[in-house]
């Protein structure tokens, strides 16, 4: 693997990192199976594009883009605790119908952002190289959204978010409005997701209705690994972990699509394959870990 493809895939882990984050908060914390993030991610980068291309600075566009988020998010939370669907089928119906709603935003099923200003412009114009623009942005993005996030969680109402997915009948016999709480944590998952895609699409210069398929699938796997090889036995380290556990992941399909074994090499048609290897090989590990050191 080459120094570039090494960058590339760093870059690549830090930016869906975010998206990660988002996806810990409802899987793990929250223990809600959220699939809305398959369409909130590019409902995040078609808000960001329509901003962009109609004129609106490309920082607030990132900010609409997680607002856009947020609203999805609540959606499928607000079918759950409201009308009683289940989380799975919520979440999938949310994803479908932004399927419809992304293209409407779009006007069509994508929006390049060829000769507009974008947020690593401003970087590049501080004298940045332009190939290491994306770095500097992801990293102190994904590093503004870790501390936030464990910032949030530490106040009431992150701790009553980490109570509602611990023991819900606790909290509500506290006098939690359970559903406010599933409602408000969600919603901000997907604003995280949201925010992910509108900096990958700046990053890869167009929004595209299709560009959040698998995504929850690299979430989950990036999570896995994450509690895999860093360990979350705190807060901030489970956090932490799932960050760090994305940019392994995306080296490790870097690595792999690199990889030449007696004439054999993965295409970039294999990528599921790649995915499902990795997480079978992060969930496996810790048994036979154990069991090594037993015997």
């Amino acid at each position: 693997m080459t120094l570039y493809a090494a960058l590339g895939a760093v870059e690549q882990g830090l930016v869906y990192g975010i998206m990660v984050i988002g996806v810990y908060l409802t899987f793990r914390i929250l223990d809600f199976p959220d699939l809305t993030v398959d369409g909130s991610l590019p409902l995040g980068a078609a808000i960001s594009a329509v901003a962009i291309t109609s004129g609106i600075d490309p920082y607030l566009s990132l900010l609409l883009a997680a607002c856009g988020g947020f609203a999805a998010g609540m959606v499928t939370a607000f079918l759950n605790t409201k009308f009683k669907i289940l989380h799975l089928l919520a979440s999938i119906l949310t994803m479908i119908a932004l399927y419809s709603i992304n293209i409407r935003i779009m006007s069509g099923p994508n929006v390049a952002l060829l000769g507009v200003d974008t947020v690593f412009d401003s970087v590049i114009n501080l004298g940045v190289p332009a190939h290491y623009a994306g770095l500097v942005v992801f990293g102190g993005l994904a590093a503004c959204v870790l501390i936030f996030i464990i910032w949030f969680l530490s106040t009431e109402i992150g701790q009553a978010i980490l109570a509602t997915g611990d023991n819900p009948q606790m909290i509500r016999s506290l006098g939690v409005n359970t559903d406010v709480i599933i409602i408000m944590g969600v919603g901000l998952s997907n604003a995280l997701v949201a925010l992910s895609g509108a900096l990958v699409a700046q990053n890869q210069g167009a929004a595209d209705v299709g560009m959040g398929i698998g995504t929850i699938v690299a979430g989950l796997a990036s999570v896995i690994i994450g509690e895999t090889v860093f360990g979350c036995t705190t807060m901030a380290r489970a956090f932490i972990a799932a960050l760090l556990g994305s940019i392994v992941y995306r080296l490790a399909i870097a690595l792999a699509l690199g990889l030449e074994l007696g004439g054999f090499r993965f295409n970039p048609s294999d990528l599921n394959l790649i995915t499902a290897l990795l997480v079978i090989t992060a969930l496996i590990t810790p048994n036979l870990k154990k069991r090594f050191i037993k015997r």
